[in-house]
């Protein structure tokens, strides 16, 4: 006696969805589809809003679009050939994911997945396709995930299981720009003990870095950011000075220079401003100064800087998620968040529901929020 698994079907959900550059997202109804192989579809609990799913939609991205990517689920089905996940378990969508097969992921030295990648182009990985329809016609994704929908359908080397007992409402916050400021502090900086720090741009992810700065035992670090509002919140997070660049009489690099006996050991770029980097750079310390650049620019991609920087010894990174290759090594942090070894809770300033989904979006644009938790229907 044979039996079949039943397979799902599609369904119909309420999205914010964005129809141009600058626009109040729509909220209405949209078709998705099923999981295809190696896919899930997942009903979003909570998600949170980062400054690119800001800079995107100001800009002049793909149109209609389902924007979010840093969410936390439950598993609601699993398409052909899904073996890792099954219904009801608890995830973490991320942005960039992990094949564990191409050659970067086997390599032990990167998280640049070959075939999990950034999507830039609004489609799934697998077939180009999108999941996402309005009377027939695609609604595109953002980064393969589009958690600003009460469902979502993603390829399981972007989700990460984790444990039923941790608050997807608090843990969300991992799944990009907290994990993203721990990494680039921990990872790619590797900072050490007794050393001194600089970062610029004190939102989420730098004081992420500064987060993961104090962890690592840094005797010194300088946040510097031009909304005085941030001076107390930063002391929270490890920030031992504050310094707003419009109060300062001479160049910030200088001011970072004298204060720290001729310049940091680590210096953190967070604000995805291309002219910053060189500020960075020269805020370091000849000899082994390292400058860190995350933060994702709207404006003049391209980096300049004098080339004496670099004989002097300092060095310039770049990092992607904190260099976190998000399967293996979130289920961690999860865990560490669960011990209280690392603070979640303090960055969430805002939690609304997913209705004013666009009041969330003006608070990031008037500078107003650190991290702004929205909440799905239940």
């Amino acid at each position: 006696m044979s039996s079949s698994i039943k397979q799902p079907n599609a369904i119909t959900c309420k999205a914010a969805v964005a129809w141009g550059a600058g626009e109040a997202m729509v909220m209405q109804e949209v078709e998705v589809s099923p999981p295809h192989p190696q896919e899930i579809r997942i009903k979003v609990v909570t998600t949170s809003l980062c400054r690119s799913d800001l800079s995107a939609l100001d800009s002049h991205a793909i149109f209609p679009r389902i924007f979010g990517h840093e969410a936390s689920g439950i598993v609601e089905s699993i398409g052909k050939g899904v073996t890792e996940f099954q219904e009801g378990d608890h995830v973490l969508t991320v942005f960039t994911g992990e094949c564990k097969t191409c050659r970067q992921c086997m390599s032990g030295k990167s998280n640049m997945c070959q075939v999990l990648g950034l999507e830039r182009r609004g489609v799934m990985h697998s077939d180009q396709g999108t999941r996402f329809s309005i009377n027939g016609k695609p609604v595109y994704h953002y980064c393969a995930v589009s958690s600003f929908s009460e469902y979502t359908v993603v390829h399981t080397g972007c989700a990460v299981k984790v444990s039923s007992a941790a608050p997807l409402e608090k843990i969300c916050l991992l799944s990009c720009g907290l994990a993203a400021g721990l990494g680039a502090a921990w990872n790619v900086a590797d900072i050490s003990k007794g050393s001194t720090v600089v970062i610029f741009g004190l939102g989420t992810v730098g004081l992420s870095v500064a987060q993961g700065a104090r962890i690592r035992g840094a005797s010194q670090i300088i946040g510097v950011d031009t909304n005085p509002e941030k001076c107390d919140k930063a002391k929270d997070f490890g920030i031992t000075e504050f310094i707003n660049p419009n109060d300062c009489n001479e160049p910030i690099q200088q001011v970072i220079k004298r204060i720290t006996d001729g310049g940091a050991d680590y210096s953190f770029e967070c604000i995805g401003d291309t002219g910053m980097i060189t500020t960075a750079l020269q805020s370091c310390c000849d000899g082994w100064g390292l400058t860190v650049t995350l933060g994702v620019p709207k404006v003049k991609p391209e980096v300049t800087a004098h080339y004496g920087l670099f004989l002097s010894g300092r060095t310039l990174k770049g990092s992607l998620f904190g260099g976190w290759k998000p399967k293996s090594d979130l289920p961690s942090l999860v865990d560490m968040y669960m011990n209280k070894e690392i603070q979640i809770d303090e960055f969430i300033t805002h939690n609304l529901p997913f209705e004013e989904i666009n009041k969330a979006f003006e608070l990031m644009r008037e500078g107003k929020c650190l991290r702004c938790v929205i909440h799905m229907p239940k």
